[in-house]
């Protein structure tokens, strides 16, 4: 059935779940039932209709929840990610949300200023070289090497990371699962792709937007999600790296059509509608046939988790633990690990932003304060895994803002202040409404030329550490 009558069915979907959502946004927002059904679908008597037991479509349900995340007033729920999540003894519990501006931003989801930094320092490079040494540390096992990687970005790391895998494992079948919500950063990861079906032919991909409480499993844990979920396996004709690409870029109109995302009261993007969508070459699918997903049948045993700047610096303790590292501790195989990566600080970079806002601190919490709250977050089941946190000579490590060699011994071009100003407010996550004051005085170049002089350039700090689950 093509994905146009499909969405003509009408969903078994219980009508009490998405009437439940709608009377509390119509409560919140103080909206007439009649009003939010005109402005959805042009119906005044959707809410009535399904209260009566009619039956909704996946189209117009795909509508409403479009609607329903993208004009969700302060007091709306949370989506399963942030509003809860089941622990390892089956009990549902209520987590705080990250700490957020007034305005509800996001900085880590300005494009802008991520495909600057991106360009301009080399962070990806160095988080994929030390990813690539826990590779010598795990002992994948029949059918494939399993790894999963929450927060794929622009594809950067994950590619490097496969060529580091296909190096070490030249023949071993490889299962690559990667949680992206962005539609921009999905497409850029894609066209990475190519080569790497080509090199290692004996490999599955797949890409979700799904939460992390659920990406690893590639299931929704909502009813209502599972049931508007789309499952695409998509099998790539032919054997040239050109071929695979022309048929990746084809799939952009599905993408764009299907990969969307609203935003949450924090700022946060939340999925549209989940969606899984599975890669793989052709000429191979005998050989995948057992490691490849499919619907009720997922195994989350990953040999491998990156945990690349997965949240926000500023969210709260208890959020980073709860409801990204721990979730991602749980889908790890005997003998897996997982390497997690985020800013640290006490750097050049950091240096700017005090030199603006004295007593600047965004790097709330340290390897050392994750690890302990995850432990509690396991509670008893923590017995099963190591936390290793290393020595700050193992675990920090420094990237740098690329400049000519003599760019930054004399006068500084505007373009280099510009970019180091940028990469500056971005691992900060200093969010705009606050830039306007330094930017109009003029006082953020005149910081950033002050340390980059002393320095002899710009560079960051970021901080690592591993969970792995014991083997035996």
């Amino acid at each position: 059935m093509n994905l146009e009558a499909r969405q003509r069915q009408p969903t078994t979907a219980p009508n009490e779940e998405i009437l439940s959502e709608i009377r509390d946004f119509c409560r919140e927002t103080r909206t007439a039932e009649s009003t939010f059904g005109r402005r959805v679908v042009n119906d005044g008597k959707l809410v009535s209709r399904l209260r009566d037991g009619a039956r909704i479509t996946t189209e117009t349900l795909d509508k409403v929840r479009f609607y329903l995340s993208v004009s969700r007033p302060a007091a709306a729920e949370n989506p399963p990610e942030a509003a809860g999540q089941t622990g390892l003894g089956g009990a549902t519990r209520r987590e705080p949300e990250p700490d957020r501006p007034s305005s509800g931003f996001r900085f880590f989801d300005n494009r802008q200023k991520y495909l600057l930094f991106v360009s301009t320092c080399s962070e990806k490079t160095e988080i994929a070289n030390r990813v690539s040494l826990e590779l010598a540390n795990i002992h994948p096992a029949p059918p494939a090497i399993r790894m999963f990687d929450a927060g794929v970005g622009d594809g950067t790391v994950l590619s490097r990371v496969m060529r580091a895998m296909h190096a070490r494992f030249p023949t071993m079948p490889l299962y690559v699962v990667g949680k992206e919500i962005s539609y921009e950063d999905v497409r850029l990861t894609l066209e990475k792709m190519a080569d790497r079906l080509f090199e290692h032919p004996a490999t599955v991909l797949v890409l979700t937007n799904l939460y992390y409480a659920e990406a690893p499993w590639l299931t929704p844990r909502s009813a209502l999600a599972a049931q508007s979920l789309i499952w695409k396996d998509v099998a790539l004709s032919g054997n040239t790296s050109h071929g695979f690409a022309e048929q990746i870029v084809n799939l952009e109109g599905f993408l764009a059509e299907n990969w969307r995302a609203g935003t949450k009261t924090s700022g946060n993007p939340v999925y549209v509608r989940p969606i899984i969508l599975t890669l793989r070459r052709e000429d191979h699918t005998f050989l995948l046939d057992p490691i490849l997903p499919r619907p009720g049948r997922v195994t989350a045993d990953y040999d491998l988790v990156i945990a690349s700047q997965p949240y926000r610096a500023r969210a709260s303790l208890e959020f980073k633990a709860s409801k990204v590292v721990a979730p991602l501790v749980q889908s790890l195989r005997p003998g897996g690990r997982l390497i997690g990566v985020h800013s640290h600080g006490d750097d050049p970079g950091l240096e700017i932003i005090k030199d603006l806002w004295p007593g600047e601190n965004p790097f709330t919490s340290d390897r050392h304060a994750i690890l302990r709250q995850v432990k509690h977050e396991l509670g008893a089941a923590a017995r099963y895994y190591n936390f290793n946190a290393s020595s700050d000579a193992r675990s920090i490590f420094k990237y740098h803002m690329h400049t000519l060699p003599d760019e930054v011994s004399g006068p500084i071009g505007t373009s280099t202040l510009f970019a180091a100003w940028n990469a500056a407010i971005y691992v900060a996550q200093v969010e705009d409404q606050r830039l306007g004051a330094v930017v109009r005085d003029g006082r953020y170049l005149e910081a950033t030329d002050r340390v980059l002089k002393k320095h002899g350039g710009l560079w960051f700090n970021d901080e690592t550490f591993v969970i792995s689950r014991r083997r035996y």
